[in-house]
């Protein structure tokens, strides 16, 4: 009994017991948002930060704020001097689910004609770097959405969880093949199945997780982490994360025969010719991004 009543805030979030959203506004600033916070961060302000921003219902994640987080996605994507991005939640809650009241009354039809949630994916979509720092809640959706990032850094109080069974439906954001990729068959199917959250230790020891801060410091250490991703080659560095995300898709001989070539690739670039002559001149290196 007390398990089913610490589960009870979040499940009450994923089920999306608040209103809804209304249309998304259009990006410009982080004033022109209603769901989201936007800055640039680091030393050379070259690290782009999301920060979901629905506190009151842990970020649950309604149409609008999805919409809202593609934009700036894209804002970020097409700004060159960014070379790395961070996503963020609150404190409590990284995201504690889907909006459910903007799908209970769906069909199937509704959900096959518009393509349901199929915009989440515009997250997988972006070339630069994404880390997720989450601390609380990553559950449902929130979940789904921190393992469409290319790392994850939790803080030590963060739970992760695919809950939706206990409302009927199963994970529809990636959760149940990600999740598998991520941690296994056996864990996946008992998180799948029972709906049951695993803490930000449990997720580091299973490889969701790369590594755990203090809560209060974890977004400085991701936004550290993205400087130093930023200060190398974004072309180079987008091959890279092209390659490590190929392995997931392709079977070794295929995904060795695209490293090779995108290895190859990298010596069509002044970043390459400039990365092994500072090496050999023993300076650091000034990329170009060309």
């Amino acid at each position: 009994m007390a398990a089913l009543r610490a589960l009870q805030p979040s499940v009450r979030a994923l089920l999306g017991t608040w209103p809804g959203c209304p249309a998304p506004r259009s990006f410009a600033s982080s004033a022109a948002f209603e769901y989201i916070i936007t800055a640039k961060k680091g030393k050379n302000s070259n690290v782009g930060l999301v920060q979901l921003n629905r506190p009151k219902a842990l970020n649950a994640l309604c149409d609008g704020l999805i919409e809202e987080l593609n934009q700036a996605l894209q804002a970020f994507e097409e700004d060159p001097a960014v070379g790395a991005i961070v996503l963020t939640g609150g404190e409590k809650a990284f995201a504690a689910g889907a909006d459910i009241k903007e799908m209970q009354n769906l069909t199937f039809q509704d959900c096959y004609s518009s393509k349901f949630l199929s915009h989440w994916d515009r997250l997988t979509w972006v070339k630069k770097p994404v880390i997720a720092a989450v601390n609380g809640y990553a559950l449902g959706g929130g979940c789904e959405l921190a393992m469409m990032c290319d790392i994850i850094y939790a803080g030590e109080k963060a739970q992760f969880g695919q809950p939706e069974i206990l409302i009927g439906t199963i994970p529809g954001a990636g959760g149940t093949q990600r999740l598998t990729r991520a941690v296994g068959k056996s864990l996946a199917m008992e998180m799948v199945l029972t709906g049951d959250r695993i803490s930000a230790q449990d997720a580091k020891q299973a490889g969701l997780v790369s590594k755990i801060f203090p809560v209060e410091t974890l977004v400085e250490e991701a936004v550290k982490c993205a400087e130093k991703i930023a200060s190398n080659s974004k072309i180079v560095t987008a091959m890279a994360k092209e390659s490590v995300n190929a392995a997931f898709e392709m079977t070794l001989t295929e995904g060795i025969k695209l490293e090779k070539k995108l290895f190859y690739s990298t010596f069509a670039t002044e970043d390459r010719k400039e990365g092994m002559s500072a090496f050999v001149e023993k300076r650091k290196a000034n990329f170009k991004d060309q």
